[in-house]
């Protein structure tokens, strides 16, 4: 998602640090292997973010969308599974990041309706995007944007 993870405006929190040999043969993959770095800036759980209230301007959101996926899924490894109470904690998500939001401060959220719709997950936060974008081949992927009022 970042066009410049270096930009010290930047960072990037997720709640795994590591480095995956995973199974691709995608986009003319001959080998079969793609390797994946999770590498954050901070390690943290988007259920409990780190720092207090009104701390950013922009806050992107961007959790795990699958529920379901195979223990050798380079989706999930790459961009994490939701766990069985995936709705609460979505619900914990979106709270979090309108806590750290400074007022009229920016969430760009992102989500892939692969497995669950996005009305689905809307249902968890009471705030309302303005407006967003479909993207992807197949029109699946949504970016939103809201603004903490």
């Amino acid at each position: 998602m970042w066009f410049d993870r270096e930009n010290p405006d930047v960072v990037f929190g997720d709640c795994r640090r590591e480095t995956l040999t995973v199974t691709d043969r995608s986009r003319g993959n001959a080998s079969g292997n793609r390797v994946l770095r999770i590498e954050p800036d901070v390690l943290h759980d988007f259920r409990a973010i780190p720092y207090p209230d009104e701390s950013f301007r922009l806050v992107a959101f961007d959790p795990p969308h699958l529920v379901q996926a195979g223990t050798r899924s380079w989706l999930a490894a790459k961009y994490g599974k939701l766990s069985g109470n995936w709705r609460e904690d979505l619900r914990a998500g979106f709270s979090e990041c309108f806590r750290v939001l400074e007022l009229e401060g920016v969430l760009v959220f992102k989500w892939n309706e692969t497995q669950v719709k996005l009305r689905e997950v809307l249902e968890l936060t009471p705030e309302k995007p303005l407006f967003g974008q479909i993207s992807g081949n197949r029109g699946m992927t949504h970016w939103l944007v809201f603004m903490k009022r």
